[in-house]
C-alpha cells in the first residue's frame, strides 16, 4: 500500500450559498426593503430624504407633494412585494432640479429548486428568445453568466392607457452554490418621455453601472 493510500482523505467541504448581496448606489439613491421594515423605510424616506420638492411647487404644497409620494411608493412597493420583490431602490433627491422618474427591484425568481437544470443552459436558452422590441444576451454579474434582457413598452402595454413609454432592462442571475435559485433586477424609466433619447439612454447606462458593481456577500 502507498503512502498516498494509506492517508485518511478529507471529507468534501460543502459549498456555502450567499446570505445576501450588496450594490453601490448612485448619489440621492435609497433602498427601501420589501419583506420588512417597509413602512419605516418610506417614513424616512419622506420626512428626512425628500426635505427639499421639485422647482415649481409652492411651499404650502409641499406636505401634499410628500403625501403624494407616499401614496404611490406605497402601491410601487406593494406591487413590487407581490412580484417576488426583496428590495426597492430609486432615487429621492432632485438633480437639477428635477426628480428623476426611475427605479430598480431585486426580486426572487420563480424558477424553482425541483429544475435541475444547469444555470448556464438556461441563460442561454433566455438569450435564445426573442425579446418584442428589444434584445437579450449573456452578460458577466459578480464573475458568473448572468442574463441581460433590454426592451421597451409602449403605452397600454401595462394597463395604462396614459402611461409614457418606458425603458426596461431586466438581468436575471443565478445565486451561487444554491440550484434552483434566482434573482432578477428589474429596472424600468419614463426617461423624459421619450424613450429613445440621450437623456434616456443615460439613465440605462447608470443602471447597467450599478448592476456592475453587485457583488454577493456570505458573512
Amino acid at each position: 500500500m502507498s503512502t498516498a493510500d494509506s492517508e485518511p482523505h478529507a471529507p468534501p467541504v460543502a459549498a456555502t450559498a450567499p446570505g445576501r448581496y450588496e450594490l453601490v448606489l448612485p448619489p440621492g439613491w435609497i433602498r427601501i426593503p420589501l419583506r420588512e421594515g417597509t413602512k419605516e423605510a418610506l417614513e424616512r424616506v419622506l420626512f428626512s430624504h425628500m426635505g427639499r420638492v421639485p422647482e415649481g411647487i409652492p411651499r404650502d404644497d409641499a406636505m401634499r407633494f410628500r403625501l403624494d409620494m407616499r401614496r404611490q411608493l406605497e402601491k410601487q412597493a406593494r406591487a413590487a412585494r407581490r412580484n417576488g420583490g426583496l428590495d426597492l431602490y430609486l432615487p429621492v433627491l432632485p438633480r437639477g432640479g428635477i426628480f428623476l422618474m426611475a427605479s430598480f427591484i431585486v426580486a426572487e425568481m420563480p424558477i424553482g429548486r425541483d429544475h435541475a437544470v444547469p444555470p448556464q443552459a438556461v441563460i442561454e436558452q433566455l438569450a435564445a428568445e426573442e425579446v418584442p422590441g428589444g434584445t437579450a444576451g449573456k452578460v458577466d454579474v459578480a464573475g458568473a453568466p448572468a442574463l441581460r434582457r433590454a426592451y421597451r413598452c409602449a403605452p397600454g402595454e401595462e394597463g395604462e392607457q396614459a402611461a409614457p413609454p418606458t425603458r426596461r432592462v431586466d438581468y436575471v442571475i443565478p445565486v451561487p452554490d444554491d440550484p434552483g435559485r434566482w434573482i432578477s433586477i428589474n429596472f424600468s424609466t419614463p426617461g423624459d418621455g421619450d424613450a429613445g433619447s440621450e437623456f434616456t439612454d443615460v439613465l440605462v447606462e447608470l443602471f447597467d453601472a450599478v448592476v456592475a458593481t453587485f457583488r454577493w456577500s456570505y458573512e
